[in-house]
């Protein structure tokens, strides 16, 4: 049984470990209001894109459609760009989307297709190397900036999209998290290159004309859906890592205050036994002169 200096020694520790989730948790909970302002801002952008690119992808013919779009013909070589986070302390958001990862890297092999990771963000690299360790091929460090952005976003695409010109792969998939709320954040798997045709609105018998055509416009506007799609996965990351955080960092503050109340009447018993045993040993030498 541990002594009352060691009891006394635990409890401020546990004390000293609360301030600091508190402390992270009010940080989070700062951060998390813009960072969930940023993610909601930028999913309307990104949804009407979809709709004009739905537009014109319609009026093109296959044999003219833009190899972002048509694809390369094949399908047996794969690219999972998965999506972590920079820092932990943020509960299961990390483990998560690593599983959600892993179940489409095995279904993939399982088919007989060829499987690579692409990485971004730190925290995923150690445990899909764990289990895929020679399938780990390029990645992106956003560790170095604050918060990553539309940079980042472009320097991603523009990577992807240039790999894919190399034909390094045929079907690109973005694995990220999708912030619902601070204890929601769902893993989503969506393909990215080549980019999947929307699905075309009913046709209102409204008639559109494009300048300089629709071809030149869609070699514009894939890359930049590409780019904005990452970009939308680097918000949603950012604003599940602080709910994440945030709700992670109150369950450590919570459990820290049961375990300071659980030592703390350990302490005081202890101390009332030894507090008793001192008055017995006096009482039974007064007794004994």
């Amino acid at each position: 049984m541990p002594s009352l200096k060691e009891l006394k020694g635990r409890i401020n520790s546990v004390k000293s470990t609360q301030k600091i989730t508190k402390a992270k948790q009010m940080v989070a909970a700062a951060k998390l209001r813009r960072a969930q302002a940023a993610a909601e801002a930028g999913r309307p952008y990104a949804t009407r894109l979809a709709a004009v690119m739905a537009s014109l992808a319609g009026k093109v013919a296959g044999d003219s459609a833009p190899k972002l779009l048509s694809g390369t013909g094949a399908d047996q070589r794969h690219l999972l760009v998965v999506v972590n986070t920079d820092k932990g302390l943020c509960g299961g958001l990390n483990s998560n989307i690593v599983k959600a990862a892993k179940i489409k890297a095995r279904e993939l092999l399982a088919e007989g297709k060829v499987v690579e990771f692409y990485l971004v963000g730190k925290k995923g690299r150690a445990p899909l190397k764990r289990e895929f360790p020679t399938l780990i091929g390029a990645g992106f460090d956003t560790s170095t900036v604050k918060t990553p952005g539309f940079p980042e976003a472009e320097a991603i695409a523009d990577e992807l999209i240039a790999m894919f010109d190399a034909g390094k792969f045929d079907i690109a998939h973005l694995v990220y998290p999708t912030f619902k709320s601070a204890l929601v954040q769902d893993p989503t798997v969506n393909q990215l290159i080549p980019v999947p045709a929307p699905t075309v609105a009913e046709d209102t018998g409204s008639v559109v004309d494009y300048e300089p055509g629709e071809e030149e416009i869609l070699e514009e506007l894939l890359p930049r859906y590409v780019r904005t799609q990452l970009f939308g996965a680097l918000l949603e990351r950012e604003a599940s890592e602080q709910g994440a955080s945030m709700t992670a960092m109150d369950n450590a503050t919570r459990n820290a205050g049961d375990l300071i109340s659980k030592l703390t009447i350990v302490y005081n018993r202890q101390r009332q036994a030894a507090i008793t045993t001192e008055l017995i040993e006096i009482i039974a030498g007064a007794e004994a002169l």
